[in-house]
């Protein structure tokens, strides 16, 4: 596929003698008499470098490379005759790849160009890289969801942004009640699948700034920020209906009945971490204890719950 350059000049004769040659030389061309036309180019279009003057009416070039760096990663190289008024150093600090001096040769241009996208492609591989290594970091590699690790880290954050602000935040449990019976019947490879699939419809009954973890094995958790236990609650009976109604099918196996225990604990002033997420997790297993498919809230007090009494 064609590279798209942007050629923004307001010589007429010379910005069609440029675009000609970059469309013989195999990139496919736009052009923009102005800073302000450019822009409004680059909203509607997919560009890969734009290649501008710096004497443009209205904004000037300068101001253009700067705007885009901001916005758009793309590369820019900026033109001028003005070479004594203009330096190396100033067009690259806002935020230009490169300063080529007019007059120029065309295929010095052309060096120039594939110069310049050759980086920027690596700029954006290397981004690209340390993006996955990141989310590799903090995802779990079966369902998607955030691994456990993660949920503390989170967990810390959002405890100390409802201490400050004063709001409740309520934490979720959740155990596949058959899973082991799945593996059992169907085989590891069918519980994965499963699993990856229980993971999805749990995200999918969440809010916007709820988030999911897979705890461990067939274990999840959501943190729930701005939430009181009595609203966890409804979160978490649409996670148990939307388990009733609907089944699975993998690989043509359809598995209709599958449960879940869930157990909410809302956050109780000077309560600790570890002591919130154990009650959580007792909570859990009450349910469990109770013969699963069920939500069973911890109805803290000072910090403990009814199990700890």
């Amino acid at each position: 596929m064609a590279l798209k350059v942007l050629v923004v000049e307001d010589d007429v004769d010379f910005s069609k003698t440029l675009t000609e040659f970059l469309n013989e030389s195999g990139f496919k061309t736009m052009s923009a008499s102005s800073a302000e036309e450019a822009e409004e180019i680059l909203k509607k279009k997919e560009i890969n470098l734009v290649l501008t003057d710096i004497k443009l009416p209205g904004m000037d070039g300068i101001k253009l490379a700067k705007n885009i760096k901001k916005k758009y990663n793309l590369g820019v190289i900026v033109m001028t005759a003005y070479s004594s008024e203009y330096s190396f150093e100033d067009v690259i600090k806002n935020g230009a790849n490169d300063l080529i001096i007019k007059p120029f040769k065309f295929n010095e241009l052309l060096i120039r160009i594939k110069i310049v996208i050759k980086e920027s492609s690596l700029l954006d591989d290397h981004e690209k890289m340390i993006n996955a290594l990141k989310r590799l970091t903090i995802e779990d590699s079966l369902t998607g969801l955030y691994n456990s690790r993660h949920f503390y880290d989170q967990l810390d954050r959002e405890i100390k942004r409802s201490v400050r602000y004063l709001h409740p935040i309520s934490l979720i449990f959740v155990d596949v009640d058959n899973l082991k019976e799945i593996n059992d019947n169907y085989g590891h490879m069918i519980g994965d699948k499963i699993l990856k699939l229980i993971a999805k419809r749990i995200k999918a009954c969440l809010r916007s700034n709820d988030s999911a973890y897979r705890f461990a094995g067939d274990e999840f958790t959501l943190i729930l920020p701005e939430t009181t236990a009595i609203e966890a609650k409804f979160v978490a009976d649409r996670i148990l209906s939307k388990f009733a109604n609907e089944s699975f099918v993998v690989n043509k196996i359809e598995i209709s009945k599958i449960t879940l225990s869930i157990g909410i604990a809302e956050y109780q002033k000077n309560e600790g971490n570890q002591q919130f997420v154990h009650r959580a997790d007792l909570t859990m297993y009450e349910a469990k204890q109770q013969g699963g498919n069920r939500v069973i809230v911890s109805p803290a007090v000072n910090g403990r719950s009814t199990s700890d009494q």
